[in-house]
Order: C-alpha cells, then sequence, then structure tokens
C-alpha cells in the first residue's frame, strides 16, 4: 500500500476541498440559523458541481460517472466532511446501489441519477426496526401481478428532496430453526405515486437542515417493474452496494475532525493566558498532540479499507473499524476543541458546538458502534469456528 497519492488524487482533494471552503462554507450560518437550505443555493451548488465533473463521482464511466477507485471517492468524501451535510448533500453522491438497475429501470432511474436530473433517497430504518433489518414490519403481499405495500419508515435522510426512493420491504416469511425469518425485497418508488406518502420528520440536534422524513405506505400498489433485484433479494442487493457507505461516514467523520482541529490549534496559538500562548501549557499541547494522533490514525485505517475494496480483498471488518472509531475519534476531538476554548466554545458565535452537535449521530447512523463491534467480532471469530 502506498501512502502517498498521486499527483491526480491530490488534484481531486485540492479541487474538493476548495470547492468546500467557497461555495459550502459561506452559506452555513444561514443553514444553521433557519434550519433550512435556500432552494437558489441548493441549486447553484448542484450546478456547480456538475460543471466541475464530480457529481456522482462513486459510479463508473460506464454510466457517466467520473470512475473514481474506492480510495479517491473516499478522498472526496473525506473533504466534503468539513462542510455542512445539508449543504454537501447537492454536490450529489446517488446511491450506488442504483447499479443493480436493469433494463427500462436503468433510463428512469439509475441515469438520471447520475446525470443529476432526479434525487433518491434510501429507506430502510423503521421505528421498530433499526438496526434488525430482519424485524423490519413494512411489508409487501401480492395481490394479482402487483405487490400491496404497507406500513412506514422513518429517520430517511434526504427524502424532502428526493424524486424516488430505494426501499426494503419484507415479502415473506421462512421458518427456520433460529425461528421466522423474513425475506427482503428492494423497490423503487416514485414521489407522489398513489398510496405512498412522504411528511416531515423529528427535529435533529444534528446536522440542522439536513432533513429526516417518514415515508407511509397505504396499500401502495408497485408492479414488479419496481423491484430492484430478484424478488426476496433484498439482502444480496445490500450486501453487494450498501456495506461500504460506512467508509462514507468514516471518511466525513475524518474530514470534520480535521477541520475542528485546525480551530483548535489556531486558538491554542493565538490565546493568551498568563503570559504564554495556552498551548505551550502541557494541558493543553497533549490535548492537541492526542487529537492530531487520532485523527491521523483514523484517516488511514479509513483510507486502507477503501484501498481493500480497490485490491479486491475483504474489507468488511476493516471498514466496520474504520466507521467504529472514525465516528468515536469525532467525539472525541470535537469535545475536546471545545474544551480548548473554553466558555467560547459552548457558544453560537463558534462553530464549535454545531460540530460538537453534529458528532453525536456519526456514532449511531449506518450501524451504531455496538452494530460495528458485532461485525468485527464475528469476522474475527468464525474463521475458528466460533
Amino acid at each position: 500500500m502506498n501512502f502517498g497519492l498521486t499527483e491526480e488524487q491530490q488534484m481531486i482533494v485540492d479541487t474538493v476541498r476548495s470547492f468546500v471552503e467557497k461555495e459550502i462554507y459561506p452559506h452555513e450560518d444561514v443553514v444553521e440559523r433557519t434550519g433550512e437550505v435556500p432552494k437558489e443555493i441548493a441549486a447553484e451548488i448542484k450546478r456547480k458541481c456538475l460543471d466541475l465533473g464530480f457529481y456522482a463521482s462513486n459510479f463508473p464511466e460506464e454510466v457517466g460517472g467520473p470512475g473514481l477507485s474506492h480510495l479517491e471517492f473516499a478522498l472526496v468524501e473525506r473533504e466534503l466532511g468539513r462542510g455542512s451535510m445539508a449543504l454537501t448533500h447537492f454536490f450529489g453522491r446517488p446511491q450506488n446501489i442504483l447499479m443493480a438497475c436493469n433494463g427500462e429501470q436503468r433510463e428512469k432511474y439509475l441515469l438520471p441519477a447520475v446525470r443529476g436530473e432526479r434525487m433518491d433517497a434510501l429507506a430502510m430504518t423503521e421505528p421498530d426496526a433499526g438496526s434488525d433489518v430482519r424485524g423490519m414490519k413494512c411489508n409487501a403481499v401480492r395481490d394479482g401481478g402487483d405487490w400491496v405495500v404497507n406500513g412506514t419508515k422513518h429517520f430517511i435522510s434526504g427524502a424532502d428532496h428526493a424524486d424516488f426512493f430505494i426501499v426494503f420491504i419484507a415479502t415473506g416469511v421462512d421458518e427456520t430453526h433460529h425461528g421466522p425469518k423474513k425475506r427482503i425485497t428492494c423497490f423503487l418508488v416514485d414521489r407522489g405515486h398513489p398510496g405512498f406518502t412522504v411528511r416531515k420528520g423529528y427535529d435533529s440536534v444534528s446536522h440542522r437542515g439536513y432533513k429526516n422524513c417518514v415515508l407511509e405506505f397505504d396499500n401502495c400498489r408497485l408492479p414488479d417493474a419496481q423491484v430492484l433485484g430478484a424478488v426476496d433479494g433484498g439482502f444480496a442487493v445490500m450486501n453487494e452496494w450498501l456495506y461500504a457507505t460506512r467508509i462514507t461516514v468514516a471518511t466525513m467523520c475524518v474530514g470534520r475532525a480535521r477541520r475542528v482541529f485546525d480551530y483548535a490549534l489556531s486558538y491554542a496559538a493565538e490565546r493568551q493566558q498568563f503570559g504564554q500562548p495556552i498551548g505551550k501549557f502541557q494541558g493543553i499541547g497533549f490535548q492537541l498532540a492526542d487529537m492530531i494522533t487520532e485523527i491521523d490514525a483514523a484517516d488511514h485505517l479509513t483510507l486502507a479499507s477503501a484501498w481493500r475494496l480497490d485490491q479486491g480483498l475483504p474489507a468488511n471488518r476493516e471498514i466496520a473499524s474504520a466507521k467504529l472509531y472514525a465516528s468515536e475519534m469525532l467525539a472525541r476531538v470535537t469535545d475536546a476543541a471545545l474544551q480548548v476554548h473554553g466558555g467560547m466554545g459552548l457558544m453560537a458565535d463558534l462553530p464549535l458546538e454545531r460540530f460538537w452537535r453534529d458528532a453525536r449521530v456519526e456514532r449511531i447512523w449506518d450501524g451504531t458502534s455496538e452494530i460495528q463491534r458485532h461485525i468485527i467480532a464475528r469476522e474475527l471469530l468464525r474463521p475458528l469456528g466460533a
């Protein structure tokens, strides 16, 4: 593994970081204050990203994407992590599970998503089934040539802007020696489809302006043409395309931690107490040392997991480790940076209290820290027959 970036990879980092600093930072205050992204700002970010050639940067050239490697896409996400998630959402990274589209689905969903003409949202979580995907109650029953769907999804990120939804739904039950085991199918559902409603979700303290919504299905009829992948093949589609999304969380945590650290480092060098910069006091200097060490460790762990995917190597444990460590590292770094700033760190005049709040959700979504530890332990024990 080469720890240095190629000239092209460094160009990707510099380009995206410049974009975030010029096109995202200036709008963060209004989003934080209002909890909304003005439509004209969202459209402007999207247009500039398309002009830059980075829209749908997680898609291959064969479908119109830039064709970045997993490592290169991780670098993109790391730099986007520095900015407000509500705003970087419009930089445009459709769910790569859309690569499972076949036939007419490609023209209706995949290609328009890559071109920025339609936006998607992924729907899996339910009020009574978060990490327990098999426990979902939203179900689809055969009726003639259609599926009739009933149930609810919640915590659906980006649903307020989505034109269509990638929804995982229970389509049957198998009796096993471990008890009933639900079969899962993935469906493509258009906004405005009869029997399907998108409504406002909950107010979150993390990532203001990046909304979550509730999806409700009331005898919603869907034809087989809306099935993504195979009937009862939802887990196969999920395992092939979705597990790498945990790298995105890890990389964005690293990017945000570096921005937070920059604030702490500058303040420690400038703030004077007892006739010298506070960074010279061991209590502050050692915190800075610990912060950068943890950030670098998370960075290398994350990029290494992306590199393994590019090499075709197993990476499930490594990705879980990256997501676990990076998200928990961000919590420690934001808390330490706030402490370095003292009372001012909690004031809305500085963005540190925002970073502190935003950090909390990273240990929950895309698999909680507990789920990541379970994955890591399982991957370690399975080869030993345990």
